[in-house]
């Protein structure tokens, strides 16, 4: 549960890794997000909920996700600042 919180604690601040490996000082969950968009992602709450979905779009206050994991006909609209980790795969 330690290592969870501080896990949590270290993606809320320094958000993601990029996709190609390579992480920005400068980077926030929105430009993270927006690297991500049309590949599914993980998003972990600070509710700690999880979202899981194909990211369709970011915008500068929320993030549309499509084909919910579980709940494929349905989409979610996710407050940015809701948002404490962004997960997805980097090798294919």
């Amino acid at each position: 549960m330690k290592t969870l919180r501080i896990l949590t604690l270290l993606t809320t601040f320094t958000c993601a890794a990029m996709a190609d490996g390579k992480f920005d000082a400068a980077d926030t969950t929105a430009s993270a997000l927006k690297k991500q968009v049309g590949q599914k992602v993980e998003l972990r709450m600070k509710s700690g909920e999880k979202i899981v979905g194909k990211l369709e779009a970011v915008g500068d206050k929320a993030a549309h996700v499509t084909a919910l994991s579980g709940m494929e006909l349905f989409e979610a609209v996710v407050s940015l600042d809701d948002i404490s980790a962004v997960i997805y795969r980097t090798a294919k």
